[in-house]
């Protein structure tokens, strides 16, 4: 697969260096040309330089490896090149204190999908720092990261479902990108768990089997609890 990276940034070099390792053709773009040529030398495999226009209009995916303030306006620019082709937004629109910056607002994959209409756009790859990313893989007690992806294209879901396996990743279905918004403020949370509390923000969620209830998916009956709600055992 061709791919089209804009930006130079440690998260375009994390994720691209995994799509170069599986064999897809990456091409990177930004406003530096040395800083592409460096990353595109550094990443190996084939991967070549360009400007942001080209490397938006080299490939059937794009990443947009770009900072939430600059992010749309970038892709403003390009939004010609980008028609039809899959953008996968993975910013972080978190602010100091580690607040959303999109409160009250569209999301930031919103705002790109606003800026570039003929684009499919998804989330995906924004719920963890980028020296994980750079892990191969990222893998915890023997079991691959989950990353969730949100979008409305089921053709562009697939191909970045793609995109995280060959991460060494499992992608889990978010829903459509009107739950990309979730995803962010799930990233603002856990950020200001991580490095505000230094908590460990795994254990905020019970397994899976207990997700229901101590009686698991067979007690639950169909019924997502709600604690408060007088009937799940949690206190009004």
């Amino acid at each position: 697969m061709r791919i089209g990276v804009l930006g130079t940034g440690s998260m375009a070099d994390a994720l691209a260096a995994h799509w170069v390792r599986a064999g897809h053709e990456v091409t990177v773009g930004g406003r530096d040309p040395r800083a592409a040529e460096r990353l595109a030398a550094r990443l190996g495999g084939g991967a070549r330089p360009a400007g942001l226009r080209a490397a938006a209009g080299s490939g059937e995916v794009v990443l947009a490896a770009l900072p939430y303030g600059a992010g749309a306006g970038v892709v403003r620019e390009l939004r010609g090149a980008l028609d039809g082709r899959v953008l996968i937004d993975c910013s972080n629109p978190v602010g100091p204190g580690f607040r959303l910056l999109t409160e009250g607002g569209p999301s930031a994959a919103r705002r790109l999908a606003e800026a570039a209409p003929g684009a499919r756009v998804v989330k995906a790859f924004n719920l963890c720092h980028e020296d994980v990313w750079r892990m191969r893989p990222p893998v915890f007690g023997g079991r691959p990261l989950a990353v969730p992806v949100c979008g409305d294209d089921p053709a562009a879901l697939a191909l970045v479902h793609g995109l995280v396996r060959d991460a060494g990743c499992a992608p889990v279905s978010g829903g459509g990108l009107d739950r990309a918004g979730l995803l962010e403020a799930t990233a603002a949370l856990f950020i200001g768990l991580w490095v505000g509390e230094g908590a460990d923000a795994q254990a905020i969620a019970p397994p899976l089997a207990y997700a229901s209830g101590p009686g698991g998916a067979g007690g639950g009956r169909g019924r997502t609890p709600v604690a408060g709600d007088g009937r799940s055992g949690g206190r009004p």
